[in-house]
């Protein structure tokens, strides 16, 4: 009986086998709590700090930057330390995301009560609010992302690995839409809709956390013993962040995804304006569209996942941006009443979100190997550091750039208790722009760099077998 691809890589490599259903689904559940706080602050938030918090649009999207700087900031920083926490009982990572869970989930608690009236007070309070959040999602979402090397080190696995993880991923996304839906439609006052939203949010992000670590425990401690190196002295950060930027397929993966994750973030938080200024949709449209987007993303993970066993990572990549693009430019040309078509928009946007999640994070730990060849360290923490800063600017820029554009056209903020106000035809122009060729640009930057990301299957297949070969004790690379 022929063994299985992966079977003969790790009996060449001297690599674990295949990772078991259990740990795939248990690495899966740690991003679940990211995604659902995630996703309800992208669709959610902007529209709560102007229409039920009462914040004017440029300080909203002032409020939003400020906490998404420091979560910026803070992301090498976590990184490091990661790295150079000891193995211990519970490894470098896991010790992490279990102390910070909780305050992960009462900080994004907080961040939908209105405690007063007052904007200077309001704006103060939800910067605080958001640098606490920011600050635990760090040290939970941070660690538990660098441990995809650390769990398998088979090129393709880890496109599956990843497939489970943004099937959980686009999973709470779609939950957290649900949850949304249920609460809106069953409790009428504003703030208490949020507020309930905001608590069973948390609690739905935090246990997840445990069952992760749980799940993967003993396959990254068997991997942390095995490369661990008592003697080893940690390079210092200058030294560490010279070499991960002169890491060149690194910088084509970290451009890759900032103009991936861009498109994204700056199309999900206009999909409200959008859908209810310029469609003229009800309320609860910009809900089922963008459940529509995440449940084509969600199916088609697993689609582009075999498909990159056949044809590669790159093609996969180009194949989903292409779909996307056309989505991007049919959202700038829809008019009202053209519902039927708002959906069809959404389901190729899905198609090529789906690749715009998994492509650039299967892509990452190959760069992480490429770096211990070269370095002689594992340095999962500050690569991802810089991957997830990537993902905090794009949401930070996104949203920075929608709030400052929304009131540069003279977007008319909903007053508490009063109708919705009519947009003026500069407002409704910003946001059509705002999400269809904006977005594209940053789409087709994307294709041209995964076009010249040089680690292909066969590459890495080379950088895994002289890894093991110096760490058996053989021949220096």
């Amino acid at each position: 009986m022929p063994l299985d691809p992966s079977s003969q890589n790790a009996a060449a490599t001297g690599a674990p086998p295949s990772l078991s259903l259990w740990t795939k689904l248990a690495f899966g559940a740690g991003d679940l709590g990211a995604a659902i706080t995630a996703n309800l602050q992208v669709f959610f938030l902007m529209v709560f700090l102007t229409n039920v918090a009462g914040l004017n649009a440029g300080l909203a999207g002032s409020v939003l930057m400020i906490s998404k700087i420091w979560d910026a900031m803070n992301d090498p920083i976590i990184g490091y330390l990661s790295d150079r926490t000891p193995v211990g009982k519970w490894g470098r990572r896991h010790i992490w995301m279990m102390a910070a869970a909780i305050p992960f989930g009462l900080s994004f608690f907080l961040n939908w009560w209105v405690p007063t009236t007052d904007q200077g007070l309001l704006f103060g309070y939800y910067v605080l609010i958001g640098l606490l959040f920011n600050t635990f999602y760090t040290a939970v979402n941070l660690p538990y992302t660098a441990l995809t090397p650390e769990l398998t080190e088979d090129y393709n696995e880890r496109t599956t690995l990843n497939s489970f993880r943004f099937a959980f991923s686009i999973g709470g996304s779609i939950g957290s839409l649900l949850l949304a839906q249920v609460v809106f439609q069953n409790i009428s006052d504003p703030q208490a809709q949020y507020l309930i939203l905001g608590g069973i949010a948390a609690v739905l992000s935090v246990l997840p956390i445990y069952w992760c670590v749980w799940g993967t425990r003993q396959q990254v401690q068997a991997f942390e013993r095995g490369i661990h190196n008592p003697e080893q002295r940690p390079l210092p950060l200058q030294t560490q962040l010279r070499l991960v930027f002169s890491n060149r397929p690194f910088l084509y993966v970290m451009g890759i995804y900032l103009c991936s994750w861009l498109a994204v973030q700056m199309t999900a938080s206009l999909i409200p304006f959008f859908i209810g200024d310029w469609l003229q949709m009800s309320a609860a449209a910009y809900t089922q569209v963008a459940l529509t987007v995440q449940a084509t993303a969600m199916i088609m993970l697993f689609v582009w996942s075999a498909v990159s066993r056949r044809l590669g990572k790159k093609a996969v990549y180009f194949m989903g941006m292409s779909l996307w693009i056309i989505a991007q430019g049919g959202l700038f040309l829809l008019q009202p009443g053209q519902t039927a078509l708002v959906y069809v928009c959404a389901i190729l946007a899905g198609f090529g979100v789906s690749t715009a999640y998994l492509i650039p994070w299967s892509m990452i730990p190959d760069v992480i190997d490429l770096d211990e060849l070269q370095s002689g360290q594992r340095r999962e923490g500050i690569f991802y550091a810089f991957m997830v800063l990537l993902q905090k600017i794009g949401l930070a820029l996104g949203l920075f750039l929608v709030g400052q554009a929304l009131q540069w056209a003279g977007y008319i903020s909903t007053v508490a208790g009063a109708p919705p106000p009519v947009q003026p035809p500069s407002a409704l122009l910003a946001i059509r722009i705002a999400i269809g060729p904006l977005p594209t640009l940053f789409l087709m930057v994307g294709m041209i760099l995964a076009y010249l990301y040089p680690i292909t299957h066969a590459v890495h297949q080379e950088i895994v077998l002289q890894l093991h070969a110096r760490r058996q004790g053989g021949t220096e690379a």
